[in-house]
């Protein structure tokens, strides 16, 4: 742990925010939480458990300052991690005050772009609050909250220009279940998240439409082709699996090629493991439910569903890059198109 002292907020309380903030506070910080609902707090500090999210998770209330005034939590705090699924961001921080975000350090666990305006945090939070991108970071990663509630290992990327401040924030997570890495592969890592939550649609819709195991290797293999494509266009770095570019000048051993965890490793996860909401909405999008229906069956949001249209207009804006899966993801979710006919099509443009 760091000697650091730093005072911490936490802004959400989905299943994210509720597994991050039971890191912080197994660390042995205090801090300050920011709920929307006031019958959430209430709940919460009578039954020592969020009633919503990973219920089973107990939490030191003594070391809890909770608010449903996000200006509060802001004010009392050095640094603040924010876990709100983005299609829900600006509701949560357009009324706060822009003179709270000064000189605080920002965590997004957003795996998102803002619908509407397809920005991603910090180019909101640049534009609401002026907020510097050197005060910005991202955690991101392989590692589903339901797993983190559990204790089981994972992995988490901490990136942002000052790799010196990422450090000291990443050393306040790290402990025996959390290891911790860092890069400064801002933009990367964003739309690498993003991405992998409309991949992860695609791997689902592929099972409800009974392919097999052979053909989702293909699909996932292929998005993590199409993803780097993408990535490659926008600027980001360190994409490829297997590319090690320099070697560290003390110990000469080759730098570390963080595609390996953030990018390829989150992908896997969400298209593979039964814990991804995303998955799971895209199965039953491909056993036929409408996409209306499926969102109505399921109590979590799934960020590849506004994800898809998002990353379709910044494709076709500005990126231009050769995105078969994504599109037809897209398509299904968002044209009305036939799971089992866009997918037939999607068969003859897989290597």
């Amino acid at each position: 742990m760091s000697d650091t002292v730093m005072r911490l907020g936490v802004v959400g309380s989905g299943s994210w925010a509720t597994a991050l903030a039971k890191v912080l506070l197994d660390n042995g910080h205090a801090i300050h939480w920011w709920v929307r609902e006031s019958s959430i707090i209430d709940s919460f500090q009578r039954k020592r458990h969020n009633p919503r999210h990973l219920t089973s998770t107990w939490f030191p209330i003594e070391r809890i300052e909770f608010s449903t005034n996000l200006d509060t939590v802001l004010r009392a705090v050095d640094v603040v991690l924010i876990a709100v699924p983005a299609a829900y961001l600006e509701a949560a921080l357009g009324g706060s005050d822009p003179a709270s975000w000064s000189g605080k350090n920002v965590i997004s666990a957003v795996k998102g772009l803002l619908p509407g305006s397809n920005l991603l945090l910090n180019d909101y939070l640049l534009q609401h609050a002026e907020l510097p991108l050197p005060d910005y970071f991202a955690l991101l990663g392989p590692s589903h909250a339901e797993e983190v509630a559990a204790e089981k290992l994972s992995y988490l990327t901490f990136s942002g220009m000052d790799t010196s401040m990422a450090e000291q924030i990443a050393a306040h997570f790290s402990n025996e279940y959390i290891n911790t890495l860092v890069n400064d592969d801002i933009l990367g890592v964003q739309y690498a998240a993003i991405l992998k939550n409309v991949y992860a649609l695609g791997a689902g819709i592929a099972n409800g439409l009974d392919y097999g195991d052979n053909f989702l290797s293909v699909l996932i293999s292929n998005a993590a082709d199409e993803m780097a494509g993408f990535l490659k266009k926008l600027g980001a770095y360190h994409i490829i699996v297997g590319e090690q570019e320099s070697e560290d000048p003390v110990t000469h051993r080759m730098m570390p090629n963080y595609a390996a965890s953030v990018y390829l490793g989150d992908l896997l996860v969400t298209c593979y493991s039964l814990h991804s909401r995303n998955r799971r909405l895209g199965g039953m999008i491909g056993k036929g439910y409408s996409v209306q229906v499926a969102t109505g069956e399921m109590n979590m949001v799934a960020e590849g569903l506004p994800a898809s249209n998002c990353i379709h207009q910044v494709n076709e804006s500005r990126v231009r890059a050769e995105m078969p899966i994504a599109e037809a993801v897209y398509r299904i979710c968002w044209g009305g198109a036939d799971p089992k006919e866009t997918f037939k099509v999607l068969e003859t443009q897989l290597i």
